[in-house]
């Protein structure tokens, strides 16, 4: 199939989804692909990550902290050097991914205070010119965890899964400053299907206005 070089459309890309989705997989292709500036998390420098897997009552503020911290330097890093937007950036994660996992795994006076600490931290940060999330039931992630084979990530439950999935859709609800588009992949696997691939780009290379768009690979 024949690959398709078109500029795309939007800058400042952000794609977000749960846990396994494939987001930053999805990154890495259209990067390579486009010539974007690459903005990927580093969610395995967090020492308290596989601690909290295994105890998360009493992990979860560390490892919510140290995650908060480690994105707001990177963001402020990255975004904060105009010109790298002329060439465009892709990221794998929303500065606000901090606060919906934190909502869901702090106790309700930790997340005041961690509430507190976010809206501080995340003043000055751009906003990107389309949010993506790339959406699959929870049954297809499971699978697809346990086969890139973290060790501290093989005890996920299902219900967990769920839980995040609903705070991002709770978040979407509320918000109407950006475009953001849902995108349900199904059990589409857009790495070994490259029409599938190709359908994504053509999905995301439209003009959405702000608010919330769902497609259907």
């Amino acid at each position: 199939m024949k690959e398709d070089k078109a500029a795309l459309l939007h800058q400042f890309i952000v794609v977000e989804g749960n846990i396994g989705a494939g987001k930053t997989t999805f990154c890495k292709m259209l990067s390579a692909q486009h010539q974007y500036r690459l903005l990927l998390e580093q969610f395995a420098d967090n020492p308290f990550l596989p601690h909290f897997y295994k105890n998360p009552d009493r992990y979860a503020f560390p490892v919510e902290l140290f995650f908060m911290t480690e994105r707001h330097k990177q963001l402020q890093q990255e975004l904060g050097q105009h010109e790298l937007f002329q060439k465009g950036i892709i990221a794998d994660y929303l500065f606000v991914k901090t606060l919906l996992f934190a909502k869901n795994n702090l106790n309700p006076e930790e997340y005041r205070l961690f509430q507190r600490l976010f809206h501080i931290l995340n003043a000055s940060f751009p906003k990107p010119d389309l949010l993506l999330y790339l959406h699959r039931p929870v049954e297809q992630l499971l699978p697809n965890i346990r086969k890139r084979g973290r060790e501290y990530e093989q005890e996920i439950a299902p219900a967990y899964l769920q839980q995040i999935q609903q705070a991002y859709f709770d978040f979407f609800r509320s918000n109407e400053q950006m475009p953001i588009l849902i995108l349900d992949l199904g059990g589409q696997d857009f790495v070994a299907d490259r029409k599938a691939y190709f359908r994504m780009l053509e999905i995301i290379n439209r003009p959405y206005p702000a608010g919330v768009h769902r497609e259907a690979l």
